[in-house]
């Protein structure tokens, strides 16, 4: 999951205004839409907080507007007018980083493959199933009907965990 040039840049500013709101930045999707763009930023409690099985609220996502709203006007890196929208990732969280997915290895991902994997009439460039372990390069995967997949980091475009209700 390669982020874009702009999306690192805006990163490097908002991190540090997010941080202030004691809260952690989970992630950042940046849509350029003409003279409108959409900044859409994604937001978690503390490591040592989620613990405590304490959430993101409103108040944090309202605190996380107005901070990150300032540090925009300040540094001023989107051209034309944009909608800001603070959220919590949600049950089906998408994944900025392969170092996130870590934390999710026995449960559903649902994943979209730069290049298509598998042979002959069962290539395919989505695929969905448990995450049984993730290394530095590679992960691997078991979809529902029980096949095994081994996927190279690097030819993963989009991933999100699936919410399956216990």
């Amino acid at each position: 999951m390669k982020l874009s040039t702009k999306v690192t840049e805006l990163t490097n500013i908002i991190a540090p205004a997010v941080a202030a709101c004691d809260v952690a930045l989970w992630g950042i999707e940046f849509a350029p839409q003409g003279n409108r763009s959409l900044l859409r930023i994604y937001i978690e409690a503390l490591p040592e907080e989620q613990a405590q099985d304490k959430q993101v609220t409103i108040e944090n996502c309202a605190a996380v507007n107005h901070q990150v709203s300032g540090i925009l006007e300040v540094h001023d890196p989107i051209a034309g007018e944009f909608i800001l929208e603070v959220s919590s990732p949600g049950f089906d969280r998408a994944f900025f980083s392969d170092e996130q997915m870590h934390g999710y290895v026995g449960q559903t991902v649902s994943l979209r493959l730069i290049q298509a994997i598998g042979e002959g009439d069962q290539k395919r460039r989505k695929a969905t199933g448990t995450l049984d372990s993730i290394d530095a390069t590679s992960l691997k995967l078991t979809s529902s009907d029980g096949q095994q997949f081994e996927i190279a980091l690097s030819n993963i475009d989009k991933a999100n965990l699936i919410y399956e209700d216990a």
